[in-house]
Order: C-alpha cells, then sequence, then structure tokens
C-alpha cells in the first residue's frame, strides 16, 4: 500500500504532520506531500485528515501502471469425474455465459481429460463458446503438478479476463496454486458474481465475518480474476444441442510432475448417495445426542428414494460423521427437496448450506431456535422422540 495526498484539497492544517510517527509527512509550498522513502504506510495521517485528502493506493497504481484487466474471456476450470464433467462445471458455465455476454467476451470451458470423446460438445450444449482441451492419460486423475503446469502454460498463451473454480476437493487444491503461481488474487467460496462493463472489474460477493455479513471483493489490478464456487450454488443452463463452438486443443510439452497418486478410495460406501446429489436429506445436530441416534435418521432416509444423511458442523468435528456429509459453510452447498434439520439450533453458518431447501422440516426442544425461522414446518421437542414417531407415521402412510 502506498499513501497519496491530494494538494488541492489539502487545507494545511498539518494535522497529518503531527500525527505521523516517523516524520514522513512534510510541508511543502504550504500542502503537505508524503516523503515515499520514509513513509512506513500505517495510514495513521488518512484518518486525521479532516477533509479527507489523504488515500491508501495500491502499489501497482502508485507506480503508474494501468489495472491490468486486459485479458480476454471468461474460463471455467471443468473437473472431470467418473468420465464426465463434474455438474458443478455446468453450474459455472451459467454464470460464466452471463459475465460474457456484459462485457461482449467469450465463455470458455477448460477441460482435462483422458480423451475428448463427445465432451466438448456436452459443454458448449451447456452455455460454452470454446473448449481448450488438455488431454492425455496423465490427465486421468486430478494430478497438482501436472494440471497447474498446463494450466498456467495456458493462461499464459490465451491470457483470460476470469477463471472460475468449484469449490471442490480438488478445486480447493487446484485455484490457489495457480493463483500463487499467475501472482493474482483469489475470492473463497462465492456466492454472487457479477462484472461492471464499464471497468471490466470483477465483484465477487462472499459470506465474511462467520457468515454474518455478505462482502463483495474485487481485484483491480491482477488478471486474471479468479475465485471458487460451492456446488449447488448456481443452477446450469439447459442443455442447447443445436449450439456450436470452438474446440482448441492444447499440448504441454515436457509436463512433469513431483506428485504420485498411489491409491484411489470412493469417500462414499458402495450405493451410498452423495448430499450434493440427494432428494431428500435428513441432518442431524448435538441435539441428536450421541451418534448412535444417528441410525434414526438412517431410517428416516430409507423410507425416500434418493435420500442422504447428514449432519452439522458440531458433528463433524466430534467424530460422529464423515466431512463428506457435513452441510454448511465449511461444508457442502444442498439444495434437495425436502431438508430435515433434526437437533439443528441454525447457526449462520449451517443455514448458508441448505437454505435453498425447497422445504426444510426442523425438530428442536428450542422454539426460539433460528431454524424455525427459516422452515416451513417445525416440530418442538426432543428429535430423538419425535422421530420415531414420524417414522411409523410415514410408513403407515405407505402401506
Amino acid at each position: 500500500m502506498a499513501i497519496d495526498i491530494d494538494r488541492e484539497k489539502c487545507i494545511s492544517c498539518e494535522s497529518c504532520v503531527a500525527t505521523c510517527p516517523v516524520g514522513a509527512v512534510k510541508m511543502e509550498d504550504n500542502k503537505a506531500r508524503i516523503k515515499e522513502e520514509e513513509c512506513i504506510s500505517c495510514g495513521s495521517c488518512i484518518n486525521e485528515c479532516p477533509v479527507e485528502a489523504i488515500s491508501a493506493i495500491s502499489q501497482e497504481k502508485a507506480a503508474g501502471k494501468p489495472n491490468n484487466t486486459e485479458g480476454h474471456d471468461i474460463w471455467v476450470a471443468v473437473e472431470f469425474e467418473n468420465g464426465e464433467p463434474a455438474k458443478v462445471a455446468y453450474e459455472l458455465l451459467s454464470v460464466a455465459a452471463r459475465l460474457a455476454v456484459k462485457v461482449e467476451e467469450k465463455c470458455c470451458a477448460i477441460l482435462f481429460a483422458p480423451e475428448k470423446k463427445d465432451l466438448p460438445q456436452k459443454l458448449i450444449a451447456a452455455g460454452a463458446d470454446k473448449v481448450y482441451c488438455i488431454t492425455g492419460q496423465q490427465y486421468a486423475d486430478y494430478n497438482t503438478d501436472l494440471y497447474v503446469n498446463a494450466f498456467c502454460r495456458l493462461v499464459d498463451e490465451y491470457k483470460p479476463k476470469v477463471v472460475l473454480f468449484g469449490s471442490t476437493a480438488d478445486g480447493r487444491d487446484f485455484a490457489p496454486r495457480v493463483a500463487a503461481r499467475l501472482q493474482t488474487g483469489l475470492c473463497a467460496d462465492c456466492t454472487e458474481i457479477d462484472i461492471d462493463p464499464a471497468t471490466n472489474i470483477v465483484e465477487w460477493t462472499r459470506p465474511a465475518l462467520g457468515g454474518n455479513i455478505l462482502a463483495t471483493i474485487v481485484c483491480e489490478n491482477h488478471c486474471p480474476q479468479m475465485g471458487t464456487v460451492h456446488p449447488k450454488v448456481f443452477k446450469e443452463l439447459e442443455a442447447d444441442s443445436s449450439r456450436t463452438g470452438e474446440i482448441i486443443d492444447f499440448v504441454c510439452e515436457d509436463a512433469e510432475s513431483r506428485v504420485k497418486l498411489l491409491n484411489k478410495e470412493n469417500l462414499t460406501a458402495g450405493g451410498d448417495i452423495k448430499i450434493e446429489d440427494a432428494s431428500v436429506i435428513c441432518s442431524g445436530g448435538r441435539g441428536m445426542g450421541c451418534p448412535d441416534n444417528f441410525k434414526l435418521l438412517e431410517e428416516l432416509a430409507a423410507l425416500f428414494e434418493n435420500a442422504s444423511v447428514a449432519g452439522s458442523r458440531a458433528i463433524v468435528d466430534e467424530g460422529w460423521i464423515p466431512h463428506s456429509k457435513q452441510v454448511g459453510q465449511s461444508g457442502k452447498t444442498v439444495t434437495p427437496k425436502i431438508y430435515f434439520a433434526c437437533g439443528i439450533s441454525g447457526a449462520i453458518q449451517h443455514l448458508a448450506g441448505m437454505n435453498a431447501s425447497d422445504i426444510i422440516i426442523a425438530i428442536n426442544k428450542d422454539a426460539s431456535a433460528p431454524i424455525f425461522k427459516l422452515a416451513q414446518y417445525g416440530i418442538v421437542g426432543n428429535a430423538c422422540e419425535i422421530l420415531p414417531k414420524l417414522i411409523d407415521k410415514i410408513k403407515n402412510y405407505k402401506q
């Protein structure tokens, strides 16, 4: 950070001179001036100035560099999962397509895969105008070094304006490494994204201060502007098979990796449904009492098709369920048709991960619990006593 004084606004009160701890502010021609070689950028003079003539500016602006937003196109880093692009990629393409229209650029998908097959056509149908294909058996599974090296070389050659990543296990490793390599910023876990057509600056909105406020963040002086987005935050576009687009093969020569995949295990049990894909979620919190009581949630979930069991961060921290089942700001965002919140008080961090559910049914012994403000249906009582009765009612109804 550098300090700048608007000499036209300066009223020569010398307040800044008196408050500077290192004597870096001097009076010249009856106006204040900063001695850059002595200034420690503490900002004390900014707060002291009665007419707001002193402000902080970036080092790039101080050096006379223009805003580094000269790149072109909006990119989406496509994750490859079980032979297909991951669902979050299609969700991000809908956002990228919207941003691209606003700034008259192209929506581009960056595909890592062992082979192309018909994958580029699927991405074009989902909103991509261009698909950059980086293919080879070495890209069949996510590899930190190979992916980052190839992606950064692609960025160096084609210079995108904006890059979107999914906030998944792989995306949270991939995106910050790319940002560090390119020396640009990265806004994590965004819930809304917009762009100013006049400046080409992206406005990234995300929860801050424990989820109590929403902060809008910009990256004015570095390019590409980058951010990650949780799955299920945005809806994908309806596929249009009539769309056409450009497919570009990119070969990364001499790609080396210091990382070797030794073993790969599925974190979900055979036949288990991922919570982000479930139509019905039976979620429990500390109010369930103990891990054994989660059998009630499993029994409830078994009564519905495409249902799964989940929980709050509190019980994940206790080790009752794995992190892959956690709903919330630091877990997963879900949008089921029905969300059972059992023994969950409704901390704002948890609500951030499930507030888009179609129907929320809450069971909690505290009538003033925040979860009831969001729920369409609420039952006040001990979840472990109410769930057996609810399960019996549903069984009787289905007979």
